[in-house]
Order: structure tokens, then C-alpha cells, then sequence
């Protein structure tokens, strides 16, 4: 799908970069740190105080809209446009940037419906360009460890699970822009907030058979959902549960992953799954030397995982590696998102896979 990229010292990577907002930060650090390889040429934002600031931050060509900046993508030579807008708008964004023969980095969710995420990887599919999404807590290194661990057999038969995400999110978030806390642009704390631990749940455990789950807007003015719980069932027989919370007192708590298993027990904590917390199994093996070292400190729930992330994108567009979140690999966390969302609505189990 797509041209490599040449890799030559004097061919970089050329990004471009819509919607200047909180999570953008990250981008633009993470492409500083891969600035042998990758530069940002372009930024856009309909906001010219965040598109200022960006330009200012960053050194590239500021837009005011999507489509100038795709009108000068010769000229800049463009590769890739990265989408860190409001999650409701990454569709059409998407579909425009394939539609224009550039490769698509988009933030999570990647939509907030499910047929516009099948539309987006149509599209980059019709197109020949590919098409990521951005899942940079699977590069946290306590999570590598625990994937490892699950992935060479340790815990034997997987009994239970329990991911939690203890944060909170004031009125005062939700207010800041129009488009948080609606069900068009952003979805809830399940498809926002918890939309990396949700990964998780296919990622690491393996397919979901089925889902139940219950959804409430307890204390906040808003159209979606500040709290909410889930239980799964895995093909594996695997049982689980998801609870979710945007209300913590008085601050962010907990993000964690527990797995118990018939030979191992594992728990990552922290406020973002950055701590090893609990980690015994029936049998050693070296990868257990590594724990102390896996866990880390942070005061961000979005990790450090963005320049990881870029690694790997900047490594495949030159076509010197494969994509580890291809569009495919996001349709399953949006599948289990929809599916959590339409269990809570309906009042019933929803089975997986959804029909397409």
C-alpha cells in the first residue's frame, strides 16, 4: 500500500498536522525527537490563537483548514497528515487526506461510529495509502512486558480480568471547548478517556465474545457518559470487567489492568498503567529481571508512548517495517466500544463480532 518512502539521510518524512490542541504536544515532541528521519511541515487549526502557537512551537507553514493545506501538499511534499481533532471529525478528514494520496496517523478513537470507521479504512484501502492509529500506550514499556508474558504462555488458561480507569474530568474540561462531551464529536469516558485501556481488552487478553455493560451521566452537564462498568466474556472463556469513571475525588487514580491465570497473577497500576504492582507466576523466567525497570513514574495519563509510536510509523512509510496499528487494528477496539455502547442502550449482551 503506497510508495516507501525513500530512506536516504537526505529524504525525511513529511508530516502534517491538523488540530493544535492539548494532545497535539505530544506530536510535535515526539517528531522533535525523530528529527533525523521526520519533520513537521505543516500545521492547521480553525482556531488562529492554537494555530499561532503551534507555528510558533513548531516552525511549520500554518492553515486554517484541511483543505489549504491539502491544495499545498506538492509544494511541501507532504506525506502523511495527522489527525488530532475532535474525534467525530477524523472520518471526513481521513477520507479527504486518502482521497488526496496521503498516508493517515489519527488519533483515537479513530471515529466515534462504527460504519465511519469502516468507511476510513475503505477509503485508504481504495486509495493505496495506509491508514494508523495512534495506540501509544502499547508501547508503555510495563504493558510490552505484560503482552510478552501472556504471549509465551505464562499464565496458562486466563480466568479473570479488571481493567479500571479511576480519573476525573471537572466541569471545567468539558466546558473548554464545544465539542467535548458530545456524542457527534467526542463520545463518553468509555470512547474517550478509557479508549486505550478498551485496547487493551483485545490486545493483550485476545477477542471478546460478548458484552454487557451499563452507562450513566452521574455529575456532569453533558450529552455523554461520565461513568460507566462493563462485564466481557473471551472467546478464551476468559471473564472481565471494565469500570470506567470520570468523577474520581479529587484527582486521577488509577489506571490498571489485573490478569489472573491458572499459573500467574499480574497487576499494572499507576495512574496510567505505569506501575508493575503485582507480578508472580509458577515458574521464573528471565523477562522477570526486567520488572523493576518496566515500571516508571509519570503525572501524564497519556504516557510516553508517542515517540515509540513514531518509530514505527516513520519506519514503515519507509518501508522498513510493518504497521503495528494499521486501521484494521483500531476497528477492534471501536468494534468493542460500539458494542459496549449499544449493550448499554439496549439493555442486552451484545455479541461480537458486529455485523458489517
Amino acid at each position: 500500500m503506497g510508495q516507501p518512502i525513500p530512506s536516504t539521510p537526505l529524504r525525511k518524512v513529511r508530516f502534517a498536522l491538523v488540530g493544535c490542541g492539548r494532545i497535539a504536544q505530544n506530536h510535535f515532541e515526539a517528531l522533535r525527537r525523530h528529527g533525523e528521519r521526520a519533520e513537521l511541515v505543516a500545521v492547521a487549526d480553525v482556531d488562529a490563537a492554537a494555530l499561532s502557537a503551534a507555528v510558533a512551537s513548531t516552525g511549520a507553514r500554518g492553515f486554517t483548514s484541511l483543505a489549504d493545506m491539502l491544495a499545498a501538499r506538492a509544494e511541501l511534499g507532504i506525506d502523511c497528515v495527522v489527525l488530532t481533532t475532535p474525534s467525530g471529525l477524523h472520518p471526513r478528514q481521513a477520507i479527504e487526506a486518502a482521497r488526496a494520496g496521503l498516508h493517515v496517523m489519527t488519533e483515537k478513537p479513530m471515529a466515534t461510529r462504527w460504519q465511519d470507521g469502516l468507511a476510513m479504512v475503505k477509503a485508504c484501502d481504495d486509495a493505496g495509502v495506509r491508514l494508523f492509529v495512534v495506540k501509544q500506550n502499547r508501547r508503555n514499556s510495563t504493558l510490552q512486558l505484560l503482552k510478552r508474558a501472556v504471549s509465551e504462555g505464562r499464565f496458562g488458561r486466563l480466568y479473570n480480568v479488571a481493567v479500571n480507569v479511576f480519573w476525573t474530568r471537572p466541569q471545567a474540561y468539558y466546558d473548554s471547548a464545544d465539542w467535548r462531551g458530545t456524542w457527534e464529536f467526542d463520545g463518553g469516558a468509555f470512547m474517550n478517556q478509557a479508549s486505550h485501556y478498551i485496547d487493551l481488552l483485545d490486545w493483550i487478553v485476545g477477542p471478546v465474545e460478548s458484552v454487557m455493560a451499563y452507562t450513566g451521566t452521574l455529575a456532569r452537564n453533558i450529552e455523554v457518559e461520565d461513568a460507566g462498568v462493563a462485564a466481557l466474556k473471551w472467546r478464551n472463556g476468559a471473564m472481565g470487567t471494565v469500570n470506567v469513571s470520570m468523577l474520581t475525588y479529587p484527582k486521577n487514580l488509577e489506571g490498571s489492568i489485573t490478569l489472573l491465570g491458572e499459573k500467574g497473577s499480574v497487576r499494572i497500576g499507576g495512574v496510567a498503567v505505569n506501575e508493575i504492582q503485582h507480578w508472580q507466576f509458577d515458574t521464573p523466567h528471565e523477562m522477570d529481571a526486567q520488572i523493576a525497570d518496566a515500571s516508571y513514574q509519570t503525572t501524564s495519563v497519556y504516557g510516553f508512548g508517542h515517540p515509540l509510536y513514531y518509530d514505527n510509523v516513520i519506519n514503515t512509510l519507509r518501508g522498513e517495517a510493518e504497521a503495528e496499528t494499521d486501521g484494521r487494528e483500531g476497528l477492534k477496539s471501536l468494534e468493542l466500544l460500539i458494542a459496549m455502547y449499544m449493550s448499554a442502550r439496549d439493555g442486552k449482551r451484545v455479541n461480537l463480532p458486529l455485523s458489517y
